[in-house]
């Protein structure tokens, strides 16, 4: 079964979506559309799901807290899990279920009371599988440890500190709204990267070459016949394409029964490198500011709200790219499955009107770049 994010790309013109998706996951009732589902499985995707509906609450920068949050998680996952040779036997969930609490305190300040309750009532859960031979309380002390320390990474990450300067002036450059430039991961510290410039991409096309213009056409052509369905693709994936991501990775994990250690590393790895993702991203983008198609062709409408940054590479595909390698990685058999997700939210932004299409593949190469670079270089340990 086709999620609906396919079927309402299947309305698109054959010529101007000869590449776009025809398989995807059924994630029609995933939390990816703001239900707090807690999960009977694992921790992991128990906390990460309250971190989603967190963000759907309060807002934030969901990339950033879910990149610490699913770090704290394995490690105190695999603290948990060194220690079961001692004298007790540390809960694995419990260790999770504390580091979350932990982290998510420090990022949602006004929602204590709410993570309180919410470990509070884990707490009180008969536990399930192997869990029931082990020490939740002893976990929670791990975990809580763990939360603090990785929250003082957090502290020294240099995130939306870096000024980007002035923009440059000049034909086929990005024009200011006048608000405050949107900074994204320009100049922090990133988990696997050597440096943010390490993946930076190579110049877009050249503003007024054929290149360019095939582009703006396709973009133009886009938005002077938006229907309803292309419209409510382009509004699934606001405001960041990582929230829907994490709510695919949590299905995922429960479709294929992983164990908590497990859930932890894929959760981990894949907001960290989609985290390194977006500090590459934010570093090409103020390499070239290049021009939005809005400020290229005035004739052109967005579907949704337009951020104030420049426009190569798009950020939703930066993101968009990690998760799919990573997920890729973790779970062979979807591959196909999450490659069309992945293009949905790159087309999501053309369809849109905010990027063009050689925004959404410079954004797809390095958020693979990102993963990669995750999966060789590892270190989130």
């Amino acid at each position: 079964m086709k999620s609906r994010f396919a079927l309402v790309l299947l309305t698109l013109s054959a010529a101007a979506c000869s590449d776009a998706p025809t398989a995807s996951l059924d994630v029609d009732q995933s939390p990816l559309f703001g239900a707090n589902v807690a999960s009977h499985g694992t921790s992991t995707v128990r906390w990460n799901r309250k971190s989603i509906a967190l963000f759907r609450a309060r807002g934030g920068n969901a990339g950033r807290v879910n990149a610490y949050l699913g770090v704290a998680q394995y490690r105190a996952a695999l603290a948990a899990n060194d220690a079961k040779h001692g004298q007790t036997r540390p809960s694995l969930a419990g260790a999770v279920a504390a580091a979350s609490a932990r982290v998510l305190k420090q990022f949602y300040s006004l929602d204590v009371a709410s993570i309180d309750a919410e470990l509070a009532a884990q707490r009180a859960e008969p536990p399930f599988g192997s869990e029931r031979n082990r020490d939740f309380s002893a976990g929670e002390a791990i975990g809580d440890a763990i939360g603090v320390t990785v929250l003082a990474l957090a502290a020294t990450d240099n995130f939306g500190v870096t000024n980007p300067g002035t923009p440059p002036v000049g034909t086929g450059k990005w024009i200011s709204s006048g608000a405050s430039i949107v900074r994204g991961g320009l100049g922090a510290r990133p988990f696997f990267m050597t440096s943010g410039s390490e993946l930076r991409r190579q110049p877009p096309p050249t503003f007024g070459s054929a290149e360019f213009l095939a582009a703006l056409t396709e973009v133009r052509a886009f938005s002077d016949a938006r229907t309803p369905a292309q419209v409510a693709v382009s509004q699934a994936w606001v405001p960041f394409s990582g929230v829907v991501f994490n709510g695919i990775a949590n299905d995922l994990i429960e479709k294929y029964h992983r164990t908590e250690l497990e859930a932890a590393r894929i959760i981990g790895y894949a907001n960290a490198a989609a985290f390194d993702a977006i500090i590459a991203c934010f570093d090409t983008k103020f390499a070239y500011w290049f021009i939005r198609p809005t400020q290229a062709d005035a004739g052109i409408t967005t579907a949704v709200g337009l951020p104030n940054h420049p426009s190569y590479p798009s950020a939703h595909s930066c993101e968009s790219g990690a998760f799919e390698e990573i997920l890729s990685d973790a779970f062979p058999d979807e591959v196909d499955n999450i490659a069309a997700i992945a293009q949905e939210a790159n087309m999501s932004r053309i369809i849109g009107g905010l990027h063009y299409r050689f925004d959404g593949d410079a954004g797809l190469a390095i958020g693979h770049e990102a993963a990669q670079l995750a999966l060789t270089r590892r270190g989130i340990e």
